[in-house]
């Protein structure tokens, strides 16, 4: 799999709905973790990142306007000790919470699903961050209905052990606009990181649909402290 541009990966898709993208800095100092929202209708444009924690939750931006908050509002990043845990849903929770339990991050997922929005059953995605004595290992998770269908729903995980400096891997909700929106297929993409936070931050956001983009999370944790650098940008701030 060749290494991809993410800058071109965001340039050239007007709606990948919501991105995760994990993977290690060039210099092999820091693993990087990001996480995106967009949306097409006021209520889910209706949203920014506020910190909670060591994570962050979405919040609406003007309440009055809030419509329904089932599926935009909820914990998109939590910390459980040397786990950073990234997701486009409450199923933040349910993997927090299972694995506080001794549950895996698979074994956590089985008893969620893709989302109930009919008929784009949007996919239920999720990565974890785990870092230990100063090496990363990280996986990532795709819930969604198969080919559409309600009845079926199809999990796929891809683990990343000890992965090497520059790279990571993008997963997206929906492979691009549509009526239903089609649900990402394959594996997560391979596509190059950056060492400063800063100019990360700016590359995605700059190359996310103006229209479109909502809110966009970027940190970079040290592999041997442990600390971690944030950056958040709101289209509503």
């Amino acid at each position: 799999m060749n290494i991809l541009s993410l800058q071109q990966q965001l340039k050239q898709n007007s709606y990948p709905g919501r991105g995760i993208v994990l993977g290690k800095s060039p210099d092999g100092r820091h693993a990087i973790a990001a996480y995106f929202i967009m949306g097409r209708s006021e209520n889910s444009r209706n949203r920014i990142f506020v910190t909670e924690g060591d994570g962050i939750r979405t919040q609406a931006y003007d309440p009055a306007k809030l419509t329904d908050p089932s599926l935009i509002i909820y914990s998109p990043v939590r910390v459980l000790g040397n786990k950073t845990i990234i997701t486009n849903g409450d199923q933040t929770d349910t993997i927090f919470e299972g694995m506080d339990q001794q549950l895996t991050f698979e074994q956590s997922l089985r008893s969620r699903c893709f989302e109930p929005d009919e008929p784009n059953y949007t996919p239920r995605i999720s990565g974890i961050l785990h870092i230990s004595q100063g090496q990363l290992n990280y996986a990532m998770s795709i819930l969604k209905s198969s080919d559409g269908n309600p009845q079926s729903c199809s999990r796929f995980t891809f683990a990343y052990q000890n992965p090497p400096a520059a790279e990571g891997r993008f997963l997206h909700t929906y492979m691009h606009d549509g009526d239903p929106l089609p649900s990402f297929e394959g594996e997560p993409k391979r596509v190059a990181m950056m060492d400063s936070i800063d100019e990360m931050a700016t590359m995605m956001w700059d190359s996310l649909n103006e229209d479109n983009k909502v809110s966009l999370f970027v940190r970079y944790i040290d592999l041997n402290s442990g600390t971690f650098e944030t950056r958040i940008i709101n289209r509503h701030q």
